[in-house]
């Protein structure tokens, strides 16, 4: 088999867990391969993580490169990055998908400065396509899809001669496909070649907290646009949210407007999420939010502007007052 048709997913993991981020990207990995005629490979990075990494073939990983050793229980960059490194020389895969998490966005760079190869940033789709520069055409190129220019186009991106092609790919974009249980993945364990003069710091102590908000995490979304920034809008959506024991979303204009934390902001730019309800409350619908939530299983769009985009992927659509629809919304559901 051409190893350049191989497909390689970083595999994160946190307190002895696999990432979500890593599972959706073995997925994207499975279709990548399929298209190429490749195979999907892992390489991962802990200790005492053989039982977990079991998993990985359930979602599609045919064989994962496995570093294990007591000093990296924790992550640190260079020695994590030296790892990585140390893998793609050694099986040459053609692909190298990374989370474009705090840690994916650590490696990635490291781990493409080493090799001298190109890095596409924060992706939200990837395609095995053909591009064209002058007279030359290459054949099965990844094509790296992100937004650009502070999200108002979606760029495409190339490397044709980049060997391999790298991309981090943000956390949700990517659908996780049904596990499979009965399918198995290859754990091959590999020397750790780490000195320990590369780990320049120690890890003393390790206090986690729970996120205040989790989209990604919520079935039920009630998100606030523009057109639902004010104050008496926001704490009705706030309300109706806690009523359907859901969570508070909104638009990246009330982010950069300073009306709600980052953390709540829904689309290309923000949070991908695909709830079974999402309650759109006076928000337009520009391509870039639609990117972030048009896969959510229903959705119900509340706006004053009849021809507002969002109800073109809008399940039901309510024109009127936002302010008057939520009161409503919210008496209806406590009556019932």
């Amino acid at each position: 088999m051409n190893n350049k048709k191989n497909v390689m997913v970083f595999v994160e993991s946190r307190a002895g867990k696999i990432a979500e981020v890593s599972l959706e990207l073995l997925g994207a990995a499975r279709k990548l391969a399929g298209e190429l005629g490749g195979a999907v490979e892992a390489v991962a990075i802990g200790y005492n993580l053989s039982d977990e990494l079991a998993q990985l073939g359930h979602y599609g990983c045919q064989r994962v490169y496995y570093t294990d050793d007591k000093r990296l229980a924790f992550f640190s960059s260079v020695p994590y990055a030296k790892t990585v490194v140390s893998a793609i020389k050694a099986h040459k895969p053609g692909i190298v998908l990374f989370g474009a998490t705090t840690m994916g966005r650590d490696v990635a760079p490291r781990v493409a400065s080493a090799l001298k190869c190109g890095l596409t940033a924060d992706c939200t789709d990837l395609k095995i396509g053909e591009h064209q520069i002058k007279e030359k055409t290459y054949k099965n190129t990844l094509l790296q899809i992100r937004p650009a220019f502070g999200g108002n186009i979606v760029a495409t991106i190339v490397s044709p001669e980049s060997v391999p092609s790298m991309a981090t790919v943000r956390e949700g974009v990517m659908k996780m496909i049904d596990p499979d249980p009965k399918a198995k993945v290859e754990i091959i364990n590999e020397a750790c070649t780490v000195a320990d003069e590369d780990f320049l710091t120690e890890v003393l102590e390790v206090i986690t907290e729970e996120k205040a908000v989790n989209l990604k995490a919520a079935q039920i979304i009630v998100s606030a646009g523009m057109g639902a920034s004010d104050p008496e809008a926001i704490e009705l959506a706030r309300t109706l949210a806690a009523a359907l024991c859901g969570e508070l979303g909104c638009s990246r204009p009330v982010v950069d407007s300073g009306i709600l934390a980052k953390e709540h902001q829904v689309g290309q730019t923000g949070v991908t999420v695909r709830p079974n309800l999402y309650i759109a409350c006076g928000i337009s619908g520009q391509i870039q939010h639609r990117a972030g939530m048009s896969e959510a299983k229903r959705i119900i769009a509340i706006n004053k502007d009849p021809n507002a985009p969002i109800f073109a992927i809008a399940h039901y659509g309510i024109v009127g007052d936002v302010k008057d629809v939520l009161s409503k919304m919210i008496k209806a559901y406590k009556k019932a």
